[in-house]
């Protein structure tokens, strides 16, 4: 009988590629693609935290913090402050055990005046695999009088403070990221590009765009931006025509920008003053649902040069929707919104239509992430509802993690990370904690 060995050879090094083609590390805001997206497959529809069902671990978190987990191979990493001791700190878990690897003080800062939704580690860090980024806020403790209120009040001015932390806990760079002004507090959060990391600086203040060489800190460029104006939103980036674009909303417009310099492409004036959410991308036009005073939904054609305010807008929705915080998410040709009174919508990405709305929750805080088939819906009292882009309203599944969430999903490895109020919980379709799904 001849030898199985040759063929067991063979159909490894064609299994291999599949099965590491539908592992992907979530290594910053909204996963590898910034737009909240899973190509996995067999990710989790169905836990249940007083059961046990699909609870591959749960690891209690010091502090507060409001920022998402980023997972990189068997490691999983977040940010928090520890109130008490004025310390802001990076913390890594095992991905297998949920144990705790190490844990970083990164910056001891008195704590800054934020919004009663915000906290005082709410930057989602981002990791190339050889650094994690991290972002804080530092302030000496002095107060003036809050730019863009209606309502008087004192707030504590600082500066953003972006450190290199390797995968071994240790300190490769600290830099001085620029001034911070907002009534709400501090959230910005870095994204690796090519040999950059770039941070949106948008404040009540002389805003900014800046890159930094990744293994140095070294500043790269810096872009002003127009209005001054605060938005906490997170940039994407897509090849266009040959030519990547980064493209962010934000300080009074959405704007296009070459992430290796800076220069910006295009921009579309409003339609709104104030932006949280991150954008998304459908493969044809940049998607926006977000604002403050007003609210919106509106497509862009990326395709222009210069002010496209006139002449690239796809469509506009400025009504049935009162989106602020959480991002949306793409499903598909199906544009799923959640709005901060606890609704949800659909939208046809092509044109606008609204396929269908439906009250879910109380309050969305968490953005929403996507597998190819389903959407996922974290409310504030941290229950998941898995959503079917079906033409009409189909809620699949109900989960309750038993604990409050202000935090974004992470998906890797076929596993959701969700951080609640007090821990980090590694949901899987199995419970042998292999890291796999059978």
């Amino acid at each position: 009988m001849p030898s199985l060995k040759p063929l067991i050879v063979v159909l490894a090094i064609v299994i291999a590629p599949i099965d590491s083609a539908r592992s992907e590390n979530w290594p910053q805001w909204r996963g590898p693609r910034g737009d909240g997206t899973s190509e996995e497959r067999d990710v989790p529809i169905r836990w249940n935290t007083e059961t046990g069902e699909n609870i591959i671990w749960k690891a209690p978190l010091p502090g507060k913090g409001h920022s998402s987990p980023i997972v990189w191979g068997d490691r999983v990493f977040v940010t928090t402050c520890i109130q008490e001791d004025q310390q802001r700190t990076l913390i890594c878990l095992d991905t297998q055990t949920g144990r705790q690897v190490w844990r970083k003080d990164v910056l001891k800062s008195p704590l800054e005046t934020v919004h009663k939704l915000n906290s005082h580690a709410s930057g989602t860090p981002a990791t190339d695999g050889e650094l994690i980024y991290v972002p804080f806020l530092r302030i000496d403790g002095k107060t003036i009088p809050a730019p863009n209120v209606g309502a008087a009040r004192d707030v504590t001015p600082g500066r953003i403070i972006l450190t290199a932390i390797d995968f071994n806990g240790e300190q490769r760079w600290q830099v001085d990221v620029g001034d911070f002004i907002s009534a709400h507090g501090f959230c910005s959060c870095p994204i690796v590009y090519e040999n950059l990391v770039i941070i949106n600086g948008d404040h009540d203040g002389d805003s900014y765009l800046v890159a930094f060489d990744r293994l140095t800190g070294d500043e790269v460029w810096r872009t002003p931006r127009e209005q001054g104006i605060r938005s906490y939103v997170t940039p994407i980036v897509r090849m266009i025509n040959g030519r990547d674009q980064l493209v962010l909303s934000g300080s009074g417009h959405i704007a296009s920008f070459d992430p290796k310099t800076g220069t910006m492409i295009w921009k579309v004036e409003g339609p709104t003053e104030q932006y949280v959410a991150s954008m998304v991308f459908d493969g044809e036009r940049f998607i926006m649902a977000a604002g403050y005073p007003t609210h919106h939904v509106m497509a862009v054609n990326p395709d222009g040069v210069g002010d496209v305010t006139n002449t690239h807008v796809a469509w506009h929705v400025d009504k049935y929707v009162r989106c602020y915080v959480p991002s949306p998410v793409l499903v598909g040709n199906n544009l799923f919104v959640a709005d901060d009174r606890g609704t949800a919508s659909c939208f046809a990405s092509s044109d606008g239509t609204r396929l269908w709305q439906n009250r879910l929750s109380g309050a969305f805080n968490a953005s929403l992430v996507a597998t190819d088939q389903l959407a996922y819906f974290l409310s504030g009292d941290g229950v998941m509802r898995v959503v079917s882009p079906a033409e009409k309203f189909a809620v699949i599944a109900e989960n309750k993690l038993g604990e409050p969430c202000d935090a974004s999903p992470a998906i890797s490895n076929g596993q959701i990370y969700i951080r609640g109020e007090q821990h980090l919980f590694r949901i899987g379709n199995n419970l042998d904690g292999d890291g796999g799904n059978k």
